[in-house]
């Protein structure tokens, strides 16, 4: 007989993912109308001092609350599948306590002392965005908090709807802020800390909104007649399941950071490019990261819904669940990651000319073109890394990763200070690095799961359905830009037309390409089956759907 937490986490598992999946949506929408503009607004210096303060505290929220968040609904998760409600209303004060403290240390270090941080990272003039984001990751410490609560419960609209309000405010504040300090001033470092200070205006807006929800749920939370384990406890529990989470977590930020701080030396020293020279290369990197970082952000929904998933079916002793779940998440991320991948890969330099027509658009084409194979093991690693943490294993993850990087920064090295590559060795060294993570994490999870997951049933069909696709989506790029290029050759135009017609002719080439992808995809998904019964099963509606792609849902 199943157990009675069964269905019920089988609707949740599917149905909070889909909440979190659509606010990321309008969360990278409106991302875009900020990030793309910012590139173009800043400049290519200006926008490598907007990131490099952002890989500073990536990696300091990272340390301050990269396992815990996980660690802490996974906790929640567990209790409340049980009917432990006093357990789990004591692990969160404990929790939000720990974040708190984490948050104000952090706040210290960036606000107090950011031209020592800006040194480090060979960019003095990056400490203005640096110090502008602090008050950022003093807030987001307890906001993580709250949203680890609700994943717990498997809650994941106050997660989604604060990301929007923080990324709301990121737009509008940070770009108003960024154009007025450009004008006045004339300093792109300046106007990178007024773009990224609506960064911290979004989390404090976020952190209301948050709490309010919080304090809402509290009054309907069902007050429980269980024992309580001591604080000392569940810090103790705490500190054990999130150390190995963050320590994995870390080792990818502290790797950037150092990647960040190595690029900048060696283009300088070894390469011998001047600090502006250097900068503009780090900025059109930049630049491609941006798209780079668009597929993996979808993951997030994934992995947040995988570790209470998993983590309650085991709490109820059914491992048969959890390795369905666990197969059913890889099989998506599939379905996700490996067309966007495909899709960056044949589109790059398109893309780039698309979104930032002042770049070196042959140079940033190039690095996207292999960061977008990157992708693909980036999505399948975050998802494997949740797998692997739901199931208890939370130690590996932080070894396999150390693993890739060890691989990663010698690579840079020797690539990026040769100044004929410079800085087309930091991509190839991105993908290497995780390519050898997921597939360690992937033959790991294979290993170590029950043999009812299959990599196989996974990973086969999507992988069929995203190379077509892929060979599609080239060769109407290409028919289409000849066609249109033909066209436009025998206009007798000024050359300030002939440039515009370019720009344009290449967008409609490249949307128009992206949609027949797109329709193409789908339609090998459907053809192939590729969504398979049992994903039906954790799907809201599924019977719907199974009808609607005459699949017959799993019992």
């Amino acid at each position: 007989m199943s157990n009675p937490t069964s269905k019920n986490r089988n609707n949740t598992f599917f149905g909070g993912a889909a909440i979190l999946a659509a606010g990321i949506v309008i969360v990278k929408l409106i991302g875009a109308l900020y990030k793309i503009p910012l590139g173009n607004i800043l400049g290519e210096a200006g926008f490598s001092d907007f990131n490099t303060a952002y890989y500073i505290y990536s990696l300091l929220i990272t340390v301050s609350t990269g396992g815990l968040p996980v660690a802490l609904s996974k906790m929640i998760s567990e209790a409340h599948a049980m009917g432990r409600h006093n357990q789990v209303q004591k692990t969160f004060r404990v929790a939000f306590a720990t974040f708190l403290a984490l948050g104000t240390i952090s706040f210290c270090l960036m606000f107090f002392f950011p031209k020592q941080l800006a040194a480090l990272m060979n960019n003095a003039q990056s400490w203005y965005s640096i110090r502008a984001l602090a008050p950022a990751i003093f807030l987001l410490c307890p906001l993580s908090a709250l949203r680890g609560y609700f994943q717990g419960h498997s809650i994941m609209t106050p997660t989604a709807v604060s990301q929007i309000i923080e990324a709301l405010c990121k737009l509008v504040i940070g770009l108003t802020l960024a154009t007025i300090l450009l004008k006045n001033s004339n300093n792109e470092s300046m106007a990178a800390a007024g773009a990224i200070f609506g960064v911290s205006v979004g989390c404090a807006l976020g952190m209301l909104y948050t709490a309010f929800c919080f304090r809402t749920q509290r009054q309907h939370t069902p007050v429980g007649n269980d024992r309580t384990q001591s604080s000392k406890k569940i810090f103790h529990t705490l500190l054990q399941l999130a150390i190995p989470i963050t320590l994995g977590s870390s080792v990818i930020g502290l790797v950037n950071l150092i990647d960040t701080s190595m690029i900048y030396g060696r283009l300088q020293d070894a390469a011998q490019f001047t600090e502006l020279e250097a900068r503009s290369l780090k900025g059109v990197y930049d630049q491609a990261l941006t798209l780079y970082n668009l597929p993996s952000s979808f993951m997030v929904p994934l992995t947040a819904s995988i570790i209470p998933a998993v983590s309650a079916a085991q709490a109820v002793k059914n491992r048969k669940l959890g390795a369905q779940i666990s197969e059913t998440a890889l099989r998506t991320t599939a379905l996700l990651a490996i067309p966007a991948g495909v899709g960056l890969f044949v589109l790059s330099e398109p893309i780039m000319r698309l979104l930032y027509p002042s770049t070196d658009v042959e140079l940033g084409g190039y690095i996207l073109s292999i960061l977008g194979l990157a992708v693909i093991f980036v999505c399948f690693m975050l998802v494997c890394n949740a797998i692997m943490q739901a199931n208890h294993l939370v130690t590996i993850p932080m070894v396999t990763t150390i693993i890739g990087c060890l691989f990663k920064l010698p690579i840079n090295y020797v690539l990026v200070g040769n100044r004929d590559i410079n800085i087309k060795g930091a991509p190839v060294s991105t993908l290497v690095c995780f390519a050898i993570i997921a597939i360690l994490d992937l033959i790991i999870i294979k290993r170590t799961l029950p043999r009812s997951l299959s990599l196989f049933r996974a990973f086969a069909k999507p992988a069929i359905a995203a190379v077509v696709m892929g060979l599609a989506v080239w060769a109407c790029y290409g028919l289409s830009s000849s066609i249109l290029g033909s066209m436009s050759a025998f206009q007798v135009v000024g050359a300030d037309k002939v440039l515009a017609l370019s720009k344009v002719g290449n967008a409609v080439c490249t949307l128009f390409s992206v949609g027949v992808g797109g329709i193409v995809y789908l339609v090998l998904v459907v053809l192939l089956q590729a969504i398979s019964p049992q994903d039906l099963k954790f799907m809201p509606k599924g019977d719907k759907i199974g009808r609607l792609l005459r699949i017959t849902p799993a019992k």
